[in-house]
């Protein structure tokens, strides 16, 4: 199959950008049936703060424990309701293992 340029429209900025035939057999030779919504320029700005935005993450919020198996303190990423038992992380791999 023969493939020629296509213009395209981005879905982001509006501009007319070319699918060229190279990038088509590409696309094609990966399996990929949808054609580009975005320009290459919108594409690439959009990876970067999708990379920014995921290394760049807040630090979760921990809150203190006591261990219900060995009753040393711990942090755990949740609020303990009381109503469950919260181990440290050593006692929480005993625990699940032996499940």
């Amino acid at each position: 199959m023969s493939f020629e340029d296509k213009s395209l429209r981005c879905y982001d900025c509006g501009a007319t950008f070319t699918f060229s035939a190279e990038e088509q057999e590409f696309y094609q030779s990966k399996g990929y049936t949808n054609e580009p919504k975005r320009c290459p320029e919108c594409r690439q700005s959009r990876k970067s703060a999708r990379y920014d935005s995921s290394s760049y993450r807040a630090p979760r919020q921990m809150f203190p424990a006591i261990c219900a198996e060995c009753g040393k303190s711990t942090e755990v990423p949740f609020q303990p309701s009381g109503d469950r038992p919260v181990y440290c992380s050593d006692c929480y791999r005993k625990v699940r293992l032996s499940r």
